[in-house]
Order: structure tokens, then C-alpha cells, then sequence
């Protein structure tokens, strides 16, 4: 018998399903555990029974337990229902990862699991209450002697652990795809589908733990991803011709109201301004003079949403803006009855305005005439973006500008290479004796300074005449309207460089490269600002704009373009992708005024989106559709959400995160329409939070399979980076000024971007050390070298012969393996393809999302989030060791990275059969099975001596690039997209 036992508390249940033909059933528990079955008494009659009794197993190797499951089954006990009929009915089932039950000594909480189904056409509902923990023999006997030996032999009675006995709560994890509880010291919301309940009679009550999540009103936070059911493209249940470009979001009613001009106003010459009421809504146009004539010009367009609509007359009223001769500054005016507006449904053209003569007070005819068009559309028309909507009446002044809906373009960015060559005849400053020249060449473009190493002065060279031979790179942003400027110092003593010579050249001038061929180098006159010398100094310099590498200014995890800088370089599209941004709920409020003015971003490639912001609610309708194209599959879009902080008329805020959602194109089945609703994950100093969900629709469209296929063969990035690569360290920095330009740039757009928004689009500080991404990190490599870990305890299973069938057999295919060797490979690729294929039922059905479980955000600790949300450099500690402190996080990161790079290579491995990205499952198969073909056809001696030969090939003959399998294998779709 071994040293500990497994006890599985069964508390109750309910909401069961009736069974016995008469609305109830007699519902009874089995647990299945390492072949040890135990059960408990049937509840007759009761559809919420309570159990609590304790069923207790051995446990014969503790150290195994990670690789165990507990099964247990609810069943209806036919017998038990006095009509002498035996057998039972399947009420449903749970499978619990033995993984982390706790030991004995520590607290076991009860937990409550939905009831699985067993099939597809099984009928199953209701919830079971358990407690799982260990516990030692010697507390087995005495808690049973307690009990008073009492039960049936499947039945024993184990009190659970007491809490002064523990120090940390450990709760048993829950099955795949479910949620736990965090340690009870900490004080925040964690994703969990098991709840803590009271089932029992009044007296037993179960509390809450104090890290499960709660939300809005105290419910439980849900962290799962959840498919919604809208009707998209449609008006009621009438499709239109709007849904065929309009058709991932819901169409949304609008009166639109386009005031053009006025003329033959009777003001004197004076200011004018228009009215637009509707109800108890009124928009005013700006106040203008009369240009040109005769004639007030407005050109504006009042949007009011249908929901608001409670009048059935619309007025448009023009008033005297600037002096009016008269007590009233009323002019004339127009009336429209709503039930006699035409309908407008894109792509049909724009809806012509008309002059109109107005009308007086009383309805008589007025002097004057109104340009006007009015007509329902929806948020498909052109003049919704430009509108002045009816909800955002509250806003004024410069906030207007902030609301719309604005498409951006990244700028164009190119590496500029500066390659400093040599210097000759420098004027090199009276040496100080014993003092060794230490000259450097520094470059610079706007705020960005690099500088090589101290130049190397052979002895054959004078010391005006250094070398360095070294590439100083930068990042410029079309159009190309800066200088870099070259300059060739002297470090004197410690912060004191004396500038020897400097030189400027306009980016404009310089060439641009396309592949690896070197520009021409040239000598360029140094200004030493001294006026005139018998000597000319002069450098040598290699100035290009590199338009053949890919610049990256997002994490290499989830990047969205992978393109070169230069268009010439550029591959026909593959496909479009079509994101409709539907709304949220629930949003997190970041103002005092217990509301949220919520817009979301969403970047892809160049081309960044804004949609318009839904002021004073936290459940925000956008109903916005937009279209990107796609060059390559193997990318992802991120889909961010903020709270606008610029309405207020002083010192603007700057735009509050609230979350954001990636979507890997790849995971996307083609032309299949996604609609969910994502979580909006955020990490406080206090845990991780549910700030809400969002609700998109995504579509991706490929007209061309071929081509789509055909891009998961294709180098991942484009030919530079692996003939002329840059340096791990060049590409961080690089990355990082990348990100200072677009945000510089997206900045200065109007309405601006935040640089808050697009450093948090782009993960600006995803490079910091954390302790938790390092856990992360590691726990995916222990995930991913499981499989490794489960095969050798199988074989030294089999090796045991503790099942001798299962060893017989085994031993019997070695055998065969060994007297046809031929027969390995064949029945490899043949057995990889037979479970792809058994797979494909199973395949992913939904986008990934962030996985609070995946990113270890669930079990941090308090400590741990201070750290990664303090500054950098920290500001925690005193000065010695704060210098330690940045210097730890520095090295740690780096071996953050290097950890998830590892297990990003094993998790490609996995996705492979895993259906995640379909198409590269379908094309492995199809090379599983030509292998196997192959293998089987050709003999082995033939296929071993062929590949020698490719291996061992002259350097001649080989490619730089990388091999099409390299390049497939790079594009597999890994866990990184899922991490917080």
C-alpha cells in the first residue's frame, strides 16, 4: 500500500437531468481512479442531492500523479427507483487532471464543474460540487476511527486538512480549457469556471476564496472566449444591398441632414448659421458671412441615430449669426415629415441636395432659399464618418475633432546605412604626454545618435589617418526631408570630445539599395569650422537606404507585415481580410464620472484604423466595417481598445487602455466569418482584470489557394536579412526608433493618435525583464517537452512489463522494425498523417485569445507585478541596488527571449497535426503521405545515400536562404499570439 491516499470528496450537485420518465432521477457518483473505482449512495428522487460523503484511493507513486486523471460519472440508478428495472442512465461526467491536487497539510477547496457530455447526442445539464486533496495513512485511520467506521466498504470518511495547518492554498486544477482560483493571498480576480457554492443544507456553506474574480455586482469574471449569434448585414430580417460590402456588422439607422447653402438671406451681409432639430436634438452649423454674392456656405452633415428618433419632423431652421436688425434673429425655415424621406443603400450614388424655399414663423413664404438633402442610410454611408452625431451632442470645441472615425498610414520607414570607411589627414590636437588618441566617428539623424568604436590605428598608419570600417544604421521616414550628419571626434578625457571634422549629407541624396550589392563609397570634406588649412581632412563614407529589408517596428511574435521597404520588391496580395468591429460590453471605467467614452485601433501592416468614439457608455455600439489585404498569412492583426481623454475643454488626458485582442490570420479558415466575443484582458499591480468584452467579426477571403499555400514555402522574411543579416542588438535598437517615428508621426495626424496607443499597439515594452512572462516562458518549454517526457515513461512502462500485453506487442514490432528497416519511416509519416486526420475533428473552432492560464498572470504574485509594473530604471531602491536591480532585469530578459524562442520551435512541432493553422496541417499531411509513399517505393540504402550526398554538397552549390521546409516550419502558428 502506498503512503498517501487520494480523497474525492463528493459534496452535491445540481440541475440534473431527469431520467426516470417522470421529471426526477436517483443520481449516484463514480470515481474512476488508476483503475480503482469507487461510488457513492444514490440520492432517490432528487435532482439536487447532497452527498458528502468521502471516497478515498491509493495513491501508488506521488511523483506520478501530474500524468493521472480522475474520472468521475453521474449516473441514474434505475434500480433504485422501486420498479425493479436494474442498469443506470449517464447523467454526465468530469475528467480532472490529477496535477497539482493538493498534499497532505494543505487546504483543498470545493470547487463546482459543469457537467460534460459523453457524446454529441447526449442529453446533459447541471453542476457537481467536489473537494480533491491527499492525505497521509496515519490521518487516514484516524479520521476514519472518527467517523465511527461507518459506510460501506467504498466509503470512507476523511476530514479535510485544517487551515492552520497550511500556509498557501493550492486548488486542484480544473480540465483543459476550464479556469481555477488563484492562491487565497491574493486579492484579485482570476479566469475560473469553477465556482465556490453552497449546495448543501443551510448550516454548510462553502466561502469564496479571496483571489477568485468578481466582477461588475460580484460575479465571477469569465476569461473564455464566447461565440455570438447576430444578425450581421441584415435589417431586421431583410437583407439589403448594403450587406454585400457592409456585411460584418450590424446595420445601424441614421437621419442624415446635408445643409449646403443659403442664399438671398435677408441679414444685411451679416453672419448666419443653421439649425437641425429633431426632438429634443439640435445640431448648429458653424457661423459665415456671405462669400461671392449672395451666398452662406455650410457644407455640414447632422447624423441622428433611429433609436433617438421621437419625433415625426424634422426642422431646419437659419437664424441671423452676427447683428440682427430686428428683435428675432429667426429667418426662415424648413420642415420635413419623416415618413416621405427616401432610403439610401450604398453603392447607389449620393443623394443630390435641392434648393428650398423657406417658410415663415406662421408658414408664409419666407425671403430666402436653403441648399438641403435628407435621407435614411446607415453607417455605411460616405457622410457618416464626417457627421455631427446626435449621441455626441455633449461634445464641443476641439473635442468634435477627437470623435470621428479616421483611417491612418504609418510612414514609410528605411534603414539608413552609414558605413564609415577611414579618415585622412585629421587635425588631431596637441597630445598630452603619455595620452593615446582615442578617435571615433559619431552619426546622426534627428534624435538619433549612434557611434562606432575607437578607431583601430595600425602601425603603419599616421594617427590623423584612422580606420573603422563599421555600419552605423538608422531609421528615417519618407519623405526624406532630414540631413545625417557625420562627425569625427576625439575623446579628450571622460565627457569631453573634441569634434575633429563634420559633414552633412541630405537623405534625399543618397542612394537607395535593393538587393546586396554595395553602393559606391565616396570621400566627403570634413567642415572643421576653423576657416581655411594647408590640410583637407576628408572621411570616407557608404551612405544607402536599405529598401530590402523588412523594418520592424512590432514584436517579431505577431508581427502584422513582413514585407520589404521597397515597393519594387513587393508580391501580389494573397487574400483579404475583413475585420467588422461590432461593439463592447461591460467596459472598465477609467473617469470618475462612472462612465467610459470608448473608440477602438486596429493595425494591420500600414494601414491603422480609429473608430469613432461612442461617448458616456460602457457598452459602445460601433458597427464599423474595414478591409485590409493581405501578402502573407503567417501575420497578425491587433485590435485595441481606449478611453478617450481629449473631450474635455482643458489640459487634454492622454487616451486610457483598456485592452486588446490579437488574431492570427492563420488560425482563420478561409472565408468563414468569426464572431465573437473576446475578452479585454488587463495586468494591474493587483492581478489581472477583465476590463470587458469585445465583439468582432472577422473574415478572411483568399481567391487564389494556390498562392495561399505557396506563401507558407516562401524565407519568412524577405532575401536581405539572411544574405547581409543585422546584429540581435542593431534590430532591438532599431525597433525601438521605429516605434518613436510612427508614434512622432500618427501624433501629428488630426484627430492624433496618442503615442500611449501606438506604443501600446506595438508592445513598446515587451522587451522589459518580467517575472512572470519568464515563468510563462518556462512553463510553455516544460508543455512542450511533456510529450518527450510522457513517451519515455511509456517505454520504461513497457520495459517493466507491468502490462505484459502491451510489452508483447512491443517487443514483436521491434522485431519487425528490425528485419525491415524500410518499414520505419513509411509507417512514421503514415501514423502522423492517420492522427492529423483523426485530429481534424477535433481541430481549434474558434480564434486564439489571451490566456490569463498561458501567461501565468493567474498566479503572480504581488511582489512580482510590482516589478514588472515599476520603472525602468527602477525606482524601489536605493542607489547600489538599483544598479543591481536594472542589471538583473536586463539579463533576465534576454533570457526571457531566448526561453520563448525555445519554445516557440517546440510548439511549431505541435502545430503541425493540431489543425491550428489549417492549411499548413493540410500541406504536412499531403508531404506526410508523398513521404510515405516515397519511403515505401524507394529503398532506404538509395534515399540515405542521396541525402548524404545533399548534405555534404559544395559550398557552390548551396543557397543562403533558407530551405522551403525551414521557411514552412517558421510560418507554424505557436502559442505567442495567446500570451498577455
Amino acid at each position: 500500500m502506498g503512503k498517501e491516499k487520494l480523497v474525492v470528496e463528493v459534496v452535491a450537485a445540481r440541475n440534473l437531468m431527469p431520467k426516470d420518465g417522470q421529471g426526477s432521477s436517483s443520481p449516484y457518483v463514480e470515481v474512476d481512479f488508476e483503475h480503482q473505482r469507487r461510488r457513492t449512495r444514490p440520492k432517490h428522487k432528487n435532482l439536487n442531492p447532497v452527498w458528502n460523503e468521502h471516497l478515498l484511493f491509493d495513491v501508488s507513486d506521488p511523483d506520478d500523479l501530474p500524468y493521472r486523471a480522475i474520472d468521475v460519472g453521474v449516473y441514474n440508478d434505475r434500480g433504485a427507483e422501486g420498479r425493479g428495472v436494474g442498469g443506470r442512465n449517464f447523467l454526465g461526467k468530469v475528467r480532472i487532471p490529477a496535477a497539482g491536487v493538493p498534499a497532505p497539510g494543505e487546504e483543498a477547496l470545493p470547487q463546482l464543474f459543469p457537467l460534460e457530455r459523453r457524446s454529441l447526442f447526449s442529453h446533459i445539464r447541471g453542476e457537481i460540487s467536489l473537494k480533491i486533496y491527499r492525505t497521509a495513512i496515519d490521518s487516514e485511520r484516524a479520521l476514519t476511527k472518527a467517523d465511527g467506521g461507518g459506510g460501506n466498504k467504498q466509503q470512507h470518511a476523511v476530514a479535510p486538512p485544517t487551515t492552520k495547518q497550511i500556509r498557501l492554498a493550492v486548488v486542484t486544477p480544473p480540465p483543459p480549457g476550464k479556469q481555477t482560483p488563484l492562491p487565497a493571498q491574493q486579492q484579485d480576480p482570476a479566469p475560473t469556471d469553477v465556482k465556490s457554492v453552497v449546495l448543501a443544507a443551510p448550516e454548510q456553506a462553502y466561502p469564496m476564496p479571496a483571489s477568485f474574480g468578481s466582477g461588475r455586482g460580484g460575479r465571477t469574471q469569465d476569461f473564455t472566449l464566447k461565440e455570438t449569434r447576430s444578425l450581421l448585414g441584415r435589417d431586421g430580417a431583410v437583407r439589403d444591398k448594403a450587406s454585400s460590402t457592409y456585411d460584418l456588422v450590424e446595420h445601424m439607422q441614421y437621419l442624415y441632414v446635408r445643409v449646403v447653402r443659403a442664399r438671398e438671406l435677408p441679414t444685411g451681409g451679416h453672419e448666419a448659421h443653421a439649425e437641425v432639430k429633431l426632438g429634443n436634438y439640435r445640431g448648429v452649423t458653424r457661423s459665415c458671412t456671405a462669400a461671392g454674392g449672395p451666398l452662406w456656405h455650410w457644407d455640414q452633415v447632422f447624423a441622428f441615430s433611429k433609436d433617438n428618433i421621437h419625433s415625426s419632423v424634422v426642422e431646419v431652421l437659419v437664424r441671423d449669426g452676427g447683428g440682427p436688425t430686428t428683435k428675432d434673429d429667426f429667418i426662415g425655415r424648413l420642415s420635413f415629415d419623416l415618413g416621405e424621406l427616401p432610403r439610401r443603400v450604398p453603392p447607389d450614388s449620393t443623394l443630390a441636395p435641392q434648393w428650398y424655399r423657406m417658410e415663415g414663423k406662421a408658414g408664409e413664404r419666407a425671403k430666402g432659399e436653403l441648399m438641403v438633402s435628407v435621407w435614411f442610410g446607415t453607417q455605411a454611408d460616405e457622410a457618416f464618418a464626417e457627421a455631427w452625431h446626435s449621441r455626441a451632442a455633449g461634445v464641443h470645441g476641439d473635442g468634435l475633432g477627437s470623435i470621428k472615425s479616421k483611417v491612418y498610414v504609418a510612414p514609410k520607414l528605411w534603414y539608413l546605412r552609414v558605413s564609415v570607411v577611414e579618415a585622412q589627414d585629421l587635425v588631431v590636437p596637441c597630445a598630452v604626454p603619455g595620452r593615446f588618441p582615442e578617435i571615433f566617428a559619431k552619426g546622426q539623424v534627428g534624435s538619433q545618435v549612434v557611434r562606432t568604436r575607437f578607431a583601430a590605428l595600425l602601425p603603419n598608419r599616421a594617427r590623423s589617418n584612422p580606420a573603422w570600417n563599421e555600419d552605423l544604421m538608422f531609421v528615417v521616414a519618407e519623405p526624406f526631408d532630414d540631413l545625417v550628419e557625420v562627425s569625427v571626434e576625439d575623446r579628450m578625457s571622460p565627457g569631453r570630445d573634441v569634434v575633429l571634422g563634420r559633414v552633412a549629407v541630405p537623405l534625399s541624396a543618397i542612394e537607395r539599395r535593393l538587393d546586396d550589392k554595395p553602393v559606391a563609397s565616396r570621400w566627403f570634406a570634413l567642415d572643421r569650422g576653423q576657416g581655411s588649412s594647408r590640410f583637407g581632412s576628408r572621411v570616407h563614407l557608404r551612405l544607402s537606404l536599405d529598401g530590402g529589408y523588412h523594418l520592424l517596428d512590432e514584436a517579431a511574435a505577431h508581427s502584422s507585415d513582413l514585407r520589404p521597404t521597397a515597393r519594387q520588391l513587393w508580391i501580389p496580395r494573397v487574400g483579404i481580410l475583413e475585420l467588422g468591429i461590432v461593439g463592447a460590453s461591460g467596459l472598465a471605467l477609467s473617469k470618475a464620472s462612472g462612465t467610459a467614452d470608448a473608440f477602438c485601433v486596429a493595425t494591420y501592416g500600414p494601414k491603422w484604423v480609429r473608430t469613432r468614439t461612442v461617448v458616456d457608455s460602457v457598452c459602445p455600439q460601433w458597427n464599423e466595417q474595414y478591409t485590409w489585404e493581405v501578402f502573407d498569412p503567417c501575420t497578425t492583426i491587433t485590435i485595441g481598445v481606449f478611453d478617450n481623454g481629449r473631450l474635455g475643454c482643458g489640459t487634454p488626458r492622454v487616451d486610457a487602455r483598456i485592452g486588446k485582442v490579437r488574431i492570427r490570420l492563420s488560425t482563420l479558415e478561409t472565408d468563414r466569418v468569426y464572431t465573437h466575443a473576446h475578452p479585454l484582458l488587463v495586468l494591474h499591480l493587483s492581478g489581472v482584470r477583465k476590463a470587458g468584452e469585445l465583439h468582432l467579426a472577422v473574415r478572411f477571403s483568399c481567391a487564389d489557394t494556390a498562392s495561399m499555400l505557396h506563401a507558407y514555402v516562401r524565407p519568412l522574411l524577405p532575401k536581405m536579412h539572411y544574405v547581409d543579416p543585422l546584429l540581435v542588438g542593431q534590430v532591438e535598437r532599431l525597433r525601438f526608433q521605429a516605434v518613436e517615428t510612427v508614434a512622432a508621426r500618427l501624433g501629428r495626424a488630426e484627430p492624433p493618435l496618442g503615442r500611449e496607443v501606438v506604443e501600446y499597439m506595438l508592445d513598446h515594452a515587451s522587451h522589459l525583464w518580467s517575472m512572470r512572462r519568464s515563468k510563462a516562458n518556462f512553463f510553455r518549454l516544460v508543455s512542450v517537452l511533456s510529450g518527450l517526457v510522457a513517451v519515455g515513461r511509456s517505454i520504461e512502462l513497457l520495459r517493466s512489463w507491468r502490462r505484459p500485453v502491451h510489452s508483447a506487442i512491443f517487443i514483436i514490432a521491434y522485431l519487425l522494425f528490425i528485419l525491415l528497416p524500410e518499414l520505419i519511416l513509411p509507417t512514421s509519416f503514415l501514423t502522423m498523417a492517420v492522427i492529423g486526420l483523426w485530429r481534424y475533428r477535433v481541430r481549434p473552432r474558434h480564434p486564439p485569445h489571451m490566456d490569463t492560464r498561458l501567461s501565468h498572470a493567474d498566479a503572480a504574485y504581488v511582489d512580482e507585478l510590482d516589478e514588472e509594473f515599476d520603472t525602468f530604471p527602477t525606482s524601489r531602491s536605493p542607489e547600489v541596488v538599483r544598479m543591481r536591480y536594472d542589471r538583473l532585469r536586463s539579463v533576465g530578459g534576454r533570457v526571457q527571449t531566448v526561453v520563448g524562442d525555445m519554445a516557440t520551435q517546440g510548439e511549431r512541432v505541435q502545430a503541425l497535426l493540431s489543425w491550428r493553422d489549417p492549411r499548413a496541417t493540410f500541406l504536412f499531411l499531403m508531404f506526410c503521405l508523398m513521404a510515405a509513399v516515397l519511403f515505401f517505393a524507394v529503398p532506404m540504402k538509395v534515399l540515405a545515400g542521396a541525402w548524404g550526398l545533399y548534405v555534404l554538397r559544395p559550398p557552390s552549390f548551396r543557397n543562403r536562404q533558407p530551405s522551403p521546409m525551414m521557411s514552412f516550419f517558421r510560418r507554424l502558428p505557436t502559442k505567442a499570439d495567446s500570451l498577455l
